[in-house]
């Protein structure tokens, strides 16, 4: 029976399948990361859906397993179990785990129509695809692997805790980083006791000082406002002609942009006719059941100081749940021809969570304006 059993395990050990990982070992990595990427991009949608929760959580512990596996097998402590035979895969698990809660976050990120406020997390993601490829040893890198999880970690924590109180602010996001602190140090210094090879090749210290560097970069970006709070997210916002509301229905006219311009629906010049109301249309996405207080800023660009002026902040609530979002709009007359912008920013924090531009310009009554009409 033992020597059938032998038998079996060299068997697997030279099966065309390990022989084709170790052949291309050197690639490898990196397509299980896009694998994740790819497989969350396909399948998410809402962070408040059970099945998003399920999911993002089931990735957070099969990567926290792994990783305890992975620097485990280091120490041979395997030897002879069942674990030792998938200890091969446990590299490429832990990449798939990287990139599907990375996929994730970009999906709950992007959809804020303010991409320069979101530009700080990709610029994160991208530099964690290269680090990756570039670095020698990879995964198997345990400054860089512990790193990764850390900023993972984070996001993580930022996304689940409001959801889960249905409550969101500055004080829960940091509530979310302390809680990300706790997780990375109980896994790192657990592992740190019970494993020789880390201890061996991780200075404890310079560990928890990269940790905690990261952890002033993300708190810095949130604070000044170089991300959008989440898990709120701007999905909506335009400049319009006229906004109308019927059967809890949203209607929208509006001058549409060229065809070519996919990133943006309105145009940047807003004809203004004498009198004419100028609308800000917006649908903000919010989990189930969140409340939050949301103001449009009005700022108008002085051409003399080339400073932007504060016109007006109009203040509304904005409740969870709706998957196209809460819908709401704000508009001004009697305004000044020139750039402008309006901020949707949240009441309290004043954190920013998109921007929409435009520029008014002055036009007759009698002018025709190329209007398009959408339902919301």
């Amino acid at each position: 029976m033992e020597i059938k059993t032998k038998r079996k395990l060299v068997r697997l050990r030279n099966s065309a399948f390990r022989r084709y990982i170790r052949k291309h070992e050197k690639h490898l990595p990196v397509l299980f990361f896009m694998g994740g990427f790819i497989f969350d991009t396909m399948t998410l949608g809402r962070i408040d859906r059970i099945y998003d929760l399920s999911i993002l959580c089931l990735h957070m512990i099969f990567l926290t397993v792994n990783i305890y596996l992975l620097n485990l097998a280091d120490d041979q402590k395997w030897k002879n179990t069942f674990i030792e035979r998938f200890e091969i895969y446990l590299p490429l698990a832990i990449q798939f785990s990287f990139g599907a809660l990375s996929s994730a976050y970009v999906i709950y990120f992007s959809r804020s129509v303010s991409l320069s406020k979101t530009a700080s997390f990709f610029i994160i993601l991208v530099f964690i695809l290269f680090a990756n490829e570039l670095l020698k040893k990879r995964i198997s890198n345990k400054y860089l692997q512990f790193s990764v999880l850390y900023f993972l970690s984070f996001t993580f924590f930022s996304f689940i805790i409001p959801v889960f109180i249905r409550k969101m602010n500055q004080d829960i996001f940091l509530i979310s980083g302390f809680t990300s602190l706790a997780y990375i140090f109980s896994l790192l210094i657990f592992i740190y006791l019970v494993s020789p090879s880390t201890r061996k090749e991780v200075h404890l210290g310079k560990m928890i000082s990269m940790i905690l560097i990261l952890y002033t970069t993300l708190n810095f970006f949130y604070f000044f406002k170089l991300i959008p709070p989440v898990p709120l997210a701007l999905e909506e916002g335009i400049v319009a002609h006229q906004v109308e509301i019927s059967n809890d229905k949203y209607k929208v006219i509006y001058e549409a942009d060229e065809w070519y311009i996919f990133w943006r629906d309105h145009r940047l010049e807003f004809t203004h006719r004498p009198n004419e109301d100028v609308y800000i249309f917006t649908s903000i996405f919010a989990p189930t059941n969140l409340e939050k207080a949301i103001a449009h800023r009005w700022k108008w660009l002085n051409p003399t100081t080339k400073n932007w002026e504060i016109v007006e902040d109009i203040a509304y609530e904005i409740k969870g749940g709706r998957t196209g979002g809460y819908r709401g709009y704000t508009y001004k007359n009697n305004v000044k021809n020139g750039i402008w912008k309006v901020e949707v920013i949240t009441v309290d924090e004043e954190l920013v969570l998109g921007v929409v531009d435009f520029e008014i310009v002055s036009g007759s009554s009698t002018k025709q304006i190329d209007l398009k009409e959408r339902t919301f």
